[in-house]
């Protein structure tokens, strides 16, 4: 399923860099080339198109991006010990085998002189 929406994430992003490319700061772009006074879609109604299909590009984008996030394999993972707390204890452990102190410390002896 990764995979898949992987694929669809490159899909949408060649689309919103073809869309974004086509569009004119200067509000030509795609429309300056169709100047014809008797055109169906005029200046504006092409630049409102272009700009409603970046905004849901942008939007399946971030879509597809948090499902992606939900479907990453994290591989096996153990409920009783965290990695943290393996390396933890690995690091302890020769600590814990080399305690030779006495369980109390002697009092110390004062010598009057």
């Amino acid at each position: 399923m990764f995979t898949i929406i992987t694929i669809l994430i490159f899909i949408v992003c060649i689309f919103m860099i073809l869309t974004v490319l086509v569009q004119n700061s200067k509000g030509g772009g795609l429309a300056a080339n169709f100047s014809s006074a008797n055109q169906v879609m005029g200046v504006r109604k092409t630049t409102d198109f272009l700009e409603k299909f970046t905004w849901s590009l942008a939007g399946s984008l971030l879509v597809l991006c948090i499902l992606a996030a939900a479907f990453i394999n994290r591989g096996e993972v153990d409920t009783n010990n965290s990695v943290l707390q393996e390396k933890i204890e690995e690091a302890a452990d020769p600590f814990m085998q080399q305690n030779n102190f006495p369980a109390t410390a002697p009092a110390m002896e004062e010598t009057a002189e």
